[in-house]
C-alpha cells in the first residue's frame, strides 16, 4: 500500500516491482543481477527499489538474463521503461492539478483496463463538463470559474483514453443513487444522463447499475478502480480513497481482495441492458422539471 505523497514515481514503482518479479521468477539473486550488469549490487537495490531509473542497454541484459524471450512482452517492458521518464499531456496543467492527481492520470493513461466503481457520482471518465463543473463547485464552494472550467477541461482531456488507438477498457458500476443525485439541477442531471446511455453503446464500456436495494451497497465504504496493464505480467493497481486523502494498493493480497469485491458487485448489479432501461427510466423522471 502506498499513499499519494510517492504518486509521481508510481510509473518506476510498476517498473521496479516487474523487475524484481522476473529476478526472482529466474531465480536470481540481487547480486546474481548485478553480475550481469558488472555493477555494484546497490544499484540493482536502487533500481527495485525505484530510487534509480535503468538504462535501456541495462534493461535488454537483465531481460535476457531473466528468460525473457517473447519479442511483445519486452517492447512492452522497454515501453514502459521509456514511459516512467517521458510526460505526458497532461503536463500541460502543471500548476493547475496536485502531483497527486497528475499522478493518477498518468497510471490511468497507462492501463489497458480499469474496473471502476461508484457509490455516490458518475465516474470521471464518463462525466459531462456541466456536471464536472457543478461538482466542483460543490465540493469548493469559493473556487473561481478558472479553476472550475481548467477541471472540466482535464476530464474531458482524461476521456480520450477510451477512443484512442488502443481504447482503455472500461468496465463501471454505479450505485443507483448516484442517478438520482440532482448534481446542478435536473437539466445537468438530464444531461449527464443521455451521455452516460451514448457512452454505454461504446464497445469497449461496460456499464452496470447496482440497485438501491441491493445489500451490496453495504460493502461499499467509498469508491475505488483496478487498473490493470501490459504486460500481463505487471501486477494490478487499485486506486481508493480515504477520509485523509487517496491510496493506492499495490500489494496482490490487496488487490485480489478489491477485485474478489468487484465480482461480488458484478453479480450483484443489473446488467448492462437493464441498467441503461434504469438509466432511461431516471431520465422519464426527470423530464420537465
Amino acid at each position: 500500500m502506498s499513499s499519494t505523497s510517492a504518486g509521481p514515481s508510481i510509473r518506476q514503482r510498476r517498473l521496479a516491482r516487474l523487475l524484481k518479479d522476473l529476478r526472482v521468477a529466474a531465480g536470481l539473486k540481487h547480486s546474481d543481477a548485478a553480475r550481469v550488469l558488472d555493477s555494484a549490487e546497490s544499484k540493482m537495490t536502487r533500481i527495485e527499489n525505484a530510487k534509480s531509473g535503468i538504462r535501456l542497454v541495462d534493461l535488454r541484459t537483465l531481460l535476457d538474463a531473466y528468460g525473457v524471450k517473447d519479442p511483445t512482452e519486452r517492447a512492452q517492458i522497454e515501453q514502459l521503461a521509456k514511459d516512467a521518464r517521458k510526460k505526458g499531456w497532461w503536463t500541460q496543467y502543471a500548476g493547475s492539478v496536485t502531483p497527486s492527481y497528475a499522478a493518477y492520470i498518468a497510471v490511468e493513461w497507462d492501463a489497458v483496463e480499469m474496473y471502476d466503481v461508484e457509490p455516490i457520482v458518475i465516474p470521471g471518465l464518463l462525466q459531462t463538463p456541466t456536471y464536472t463543473k457543478a461538482l466542483a463547485r460543490i465540493h469548493s464552494p469559493g473556487a473561481d470559474e478558472d479553476r472550475v472550467d481548467t477541471e472540466a477541461a482535464v476530464r474531458q482531456d482524461r476521456r480520450k483514453v477510451l477512443t484512442r488507438a488502443e481504447p482503455l477498457q472500461l468496465w463501471v458500476i454505479v450505485c443507483e443513487a448516484a442517478l438520482y443525485h440532482r448534481v446542478g439541477g435536473a437539466a445537468v442531471m438530464r444531461e449527464q444522463l443521455k451521455s452516460l446511455l451514448t457512452d454505454s453503446d461504446l464497445p469497449n464500456v461496460e456499464l452496470q447499475i447496482l440497485p438501491q436495494e441491493s445489500p451490496m451497497n453495504a460493502a461499499l465504504a467509498s469508491p475505488f478502480v483496478i487498473m490493470s496493464f501490459s504486460p500481463s505480467s505487471a501486477e494490478d493497481l487499485v486506486y481508493g480513497e480515504l477520509n485523509n486523502g487517496t491510496v493506492y494498493y499495490e500489494e496482490p493480497g490487496d488487490t485480489e481482495r478489491f477485485a474478489a469485491l468487484f465480482r461480488r458487485l458484478n453479480m450483484a448489479a443489473l446488467d448492462p441492458s437493464k441498467s441503461r432501461a434504469l438509466i432511461r427510466r431516471v431520465l422519464n423522471e426527470m423530464a420537465g422539471q
